[in-house]
């Protein structure tokens, strides 16, 4: 066990981290495009921040969260989720009192004690938008373009964007009080989970994944026949702005997402039915843990599971030279002048690798193949003598000669 990860876990590798620097290049460089910027926040919080914010009766805060006491007897816990996080930063940095609406990004683990099957870690990492102090529709819209700008860039097709409104408190209770009228039929049919629910939170049957309660749930009355005038004029807008982006939508009325915090919007993006991005408006959370009355919406986008798709997809990450140049060396002076080589030449930008191993010069060059260096050069007595070493191109084997101390020289023709 000593050496081995935990269960629902995974190692980035050196291997394979270019693919998380490259998806981590893109979403920031879209995010900054639409103005938002990056926020870091703890990995732990406070327990009673995610039983407030994400909700006493949802399965995350019921049965998947990593909660323990630290040696001053406060219960807190690994976060489980990056919003209500983002909006404990919002409200104790008193971000609030500048100028809204406030966009936000990040790259955050998450915790969650759940069963490891494909795309689903119990430790995943996210990458995140939140924009607070709009309550206007086309922040939904635009948070959804910036999602589809992620995907698409990366050339991930087949996307399906599925869209509904859950209402607000007042519609959502009358709703509510609809749906387990006809639940109320069919109660003893409904699994354990979803029983538990039935008093507390009966929307949250609508997003079982068990057979019995999927068939059940297909003849429910849809909250879209619910919404009061605002949200059903919300909603009529986003639909408005999605068009005039011409942004494709699926209507998906039994789309409630599994968080307590949502109000009116929620959304997710589909890859061949595969859910690769979830998010939706949430006006009450920044009031409901202790800041100012402020709407808010967001999205979250597994990394793990994003660049499973991209493989499934075929879609090849580009991958970057590793080392630019290899500087290979024969004899001690030689070494004590590969190091001073590769040192300036880092100083200018060049990813350059030298001799740490004391091998043999064909070994050097065999190690120079393996990490695949795109330029070589040896050093030895004759090239320390007259100042002139050969450039080789390790993709064709071209050669050239060039002046020892001419870095800017390397520099350029590396590049």
């Amino acid at each position: 066990m000593l050496v081995q990860a935990p269960k629902g876990t995974k190692d980035m590798l050196p291997g394979i981290a270019y693919k998380w620097q490259y998806l981590e290049e893109k979403m920031r460089k879209t995010a900054a495009e639409y103005g938002a910027r990056e926020i870091r926040t703890p990995a732990f919080e406070h327990t009673e921040l995610f039983i407030r914010g994400v909700g006493e009766t949802t399965d995350v805060v019921q049965k998947e969260m990593y909660t323990f006491e630290d040696k001053g007897g406060r219960s807190v816990t690994l976060k489980p989720e990056g919003t209500a996080s983002a909006v404990r930063a919002f409200i104790e940095g008193s971000l609030f009192n500048d100028a809204q609406p406030t966009k936000m990004y990040y790259f955050t683990p998450v915790f969650r004690y759940e069963n490891v099957q494909k795309g689903r870690l119990r430790e995943h990492h996210q990458f995140g938008v939140e924009v607070f102090g709009s309550q206007d529709a086309s922040i939904d819209s635009e948070l959804i373009s910036l999602a589809l700008r992620v995907l698409t860039e990366l050339g991930v097709n087949n996307l399906e964007l599925n869209i509904n409104s859950i209402g607000c408190p007042n519609c959502r209770a009358i709703y509510n009080a609809a749906l387990k009228e006809f639940l109320k039929k069919n109660y003893d049919d409904l699994c354990p989970t979803c029983k538990s629910r039935f008093e507390k939170n009966p929307m949250r049957i609508l997003d079982c994944k068990e057979e019995k309660c999927k068939i059940i749930n297909a003849s429910a009355p849809e909250i879209l026949d619910y919404l009061d005038d605002e949200c059903k004029s919300h909603f009529e807008a986003l639909k408005a702005y999605l068009t005039a982006m011409d942004i494709k939508y699926k209507i998906n009325p039994r789309i409630v997402r599994g968080l307590d915090y949502y109000t009116k919007t929620v959304f997710e993006i589909l890859n061949n039915n595969f859910t690769v991005c979830g998010g939706g408006r949430y006006d009450n959370l920044i009031n409901q843990v202790g800041g100012p009355s402020m709407p808010a919406v967001g999205f979250g986008m597994g990394m793990e599971r994003l660049i499973l798709t991209l493989e499934e997809s075929n879609i090849e990450i580009p991958r970057t030279p590793y080392i630019d140049l290899y500087i290979g060396a024969m004899g001690d002076s030689s070494k004590i002048e590969s190091l001073k080589l590769a040192y300036n030449l880092r100083k200018l930008g060049l990813k350059c690798e030298i001799d740490h191993m004391n091998k043999s010069v064909k070994a050097q060059m065999k190690y120079a193949n393996k990490i695949d260096a795109s330029y070589t050069l040896i050093l030895g007595d004759d090239e320390l003598a007259t100042k002139k070493v050969k450039l080789k191109r390790m993709s064709d084997g071209e050669q050239l000669e060039i002046n020892l101390e001419d870095y800017d020289k390397i520099v350029s023709l590396v590049k």
